[in-house]
């Protein structure tokens, strides 16, 4: 079969911008032409575009009269705006994570503490609502870049479902680290939450998913979140929290470890922690109790590679590992850190679905479950860990 040629761009110049590129390199079923970037911040998206090679657009608009497909990497603040817009044109969205959400009154006293979690469900879901009218009435579609879900190890679990016909007993993920280098994470303003949306979204989303396939391969129906409970904290925000300089701390209102257990409505579970309060590097893993075989994902780290380096100085021009900290001792070394993140191989996904029409795994239902499960797990910290009813799409 000749492959097809799409033409794509790129909103956004930060840190999800470089390895959408990096990963669109890598995508072999499709022809894939980047045309350019789009950003708010002209002098990076110049920048952006003479490292690559590719154009920097100045408006949105200019953008999308050039291209089929566009990746909405932009802080979640305007994942709506930018994915509308571009659905609007019947362009085909690829939105990172999380999909949307609560972003504050609008009021520059406005702070996470004392904002109105029922509030801020209902605007979510509102904001969902939206999207999935705007992708209904387009001929382009919204993909939604979960790597989790994408994972080769995710996808292994995902074969081992649909051949043995296990039941999906419980679901444990973790997403953790030191904190986010990115400003605006500090911020519901920008980002809508802390860790249970900026982090949680990962293995929440990857355990739906899960309990989706298993649904689907039983019987067609997909099986889904009924309700959640949850407790949020900001340790690092606390007057006795002492800080020895290797967690990030700078944050003006946001959580800095929840958890989640999620109740499913054939009665099974999911239990998902998220921080940023834990040294040593990225800490991603999923772990799949089944009523036939136990799975565990080790994401980030495993060991597909293990250095031992007993002079720091050795490494300076070797990457390791994501937030490791230090590259002195031993470490597991990542041979290929995107590979077992699932970067190339969502990216690949997306443009088999955009260029030939193959069906997409992560999809903007999947999305809008995951943002209904987050902001009902938000209400129910505020309400002290009482279970919420989750809305399902």
């Amino acid at each position: 079969m000749e492959k097809k040629t799409v033409r794509t761009g790129i909103v956004g110049s930060g840190f999800s911008s470089t390895f959408h590129f990096e990963a669109l390199t890598k995508v072999y079923g499709t022809n894939v032409e980047v045309v350019g970037v789009f950003t708010k911040d002209a002098d990076g998206g110049k920048t952006y575009a003479e490292k690559r090679g590719i154009r920097a657009f100045e408006t949105l608009d200019g953008l999308l009269d050039e291209v089929d497909a566009v990746h909405v990497c932009v802080p979640p603040k305007f994942h709506e705006p930018t994915t509308v817009a571009a659905l609007q044109r019947d362009k085909y969205v690829v939105c990172e994570k999380p999909l949307t959400g609560y972003f504050g009154s609008g009021s520059p006293e406005f702070h996470w503490d004392k904002a109105d979690m029922e509030v801020a469900l209902e605007t979510a879901l509102t904001s969902v609502d939206r999207m999935l009218e705007a992708e209904k009435n387009s001929k382009g579609k919204l993909l939604y870049a979960e790597n989790w879900v994408y994972a080769p190890s995710v996808q292994k679990e995902r074969e081992i479902l649909e051949k043995t016909g296990g039941q999906v007993l419980w679901i444990h993920g973790e997403e953790a680290h030191s904190g986010s280098h990115s400003v605006d994470y500090a911020y519901t303003a920008r980002c809508g939450g802390g860790v249970l949306i900026g982090k949680g979204c990962h293995p929440l989303t990857a355990a739906l998913y899960l309990k989706r396939v298993e649904g689907r391969t039983r019987d067609g129906n997909p099986i889904r979140p009924k309700s959640v409970t949850a407790r949020a904290h900001a340790i690092t925000r606390t007057p006795k929290f002492r800080d020895e300089g290797h967690i990030r701390k700078d944050y003006y209102d946001i959580d800095d470890f929840a958890m989640m257990h999620v109740e499913f409505d054939d009665g099974t579970i999911a239990t998902i922690v998220t921080s940023d309060i834990v040294l040593g590097g990225i800490h991603n893993w999923l772990e799949v109790c089944a009523n036939n075989h136990r799975t565990l994902c080790n994401i980030n780290p495993n060991t597909a590679m293990q250095t031992y380096n007993p002079v720091e100085a050795n490494f300076n021009d070797v990457y390791v590992v994501e937030k490791i900290g230090t590259k002195q001792g031993w470490a597991c070394t990542s041979p290929d850190e995107d590979w077992f993140t699932g970067y190339p191989q969502e990216i690949e996904a997306f443009y088999r679905t955009i260029a030939y029409g193959d069906p997409v795994e992560s999809d903007s239902l999947l999305a809008a479950d995951s943002i209904s499960t987050i902001y009902s797990a938000y209400l129910s910290a505020r309400r002290n860990g009482a279970a919420v009813e989750i809305r399902v799409y």
